[in-house]
């Protein structure tokens, strides 16, 4: 089943709750802030010559505050994606003759015939 809407620009930039997200993608700033702040515990520690899992408090501390900024990183960046496509929605909803509509191609009609030269 083709879908011929696909090069249309409008639809490129509109989510109709029709794309799911991969796996990974909500979950992986809130990990990667809690790695982070677990290893800065323990790089403090390291660096003030203690054994690096003592004062286990301060490691789930930093891993909460890493997990914090990992989902406070995951909404600005959210907001700032939802605003750049609003805007270029905008820009082509006022110069729809800039974005045509374009037909699907298939590689052989795109490509050159080649021929080996021996």
């Amino acid at each position: 089943m083709e879908n011929p809407a696909v090069n249309d620009p409008l639809q490129l930039l509109t989510n109709k709750g029709t794309r799911e997200p991969t796996f990974l993608s909500p979950i992986w700033n809130p990990i990667a802030g809690t790695i982070a702040g677990i290893g800065a515990a323990i790089f403090l520690n390291w660096g003030l010559r203690k054994p690096v899992f003592s004062g286990i408090q301060k490691h789930i501390a930093f891993a909460g505050i890493g997990f914090g900024a990992g989902v406070f990183i995951d909404q600005k960046r959210n907001e700032y994606l939802a605003k750049r496509d609003a805007v270029l929605r905008h820009y082509v909803e006022l110069h729809p003759d800039d974005f045509p509509v374009k037909d699907r191609k298939k590689y052989g009609e795109v490509l050159e015939s080649w021929v080996p030269v021996r």
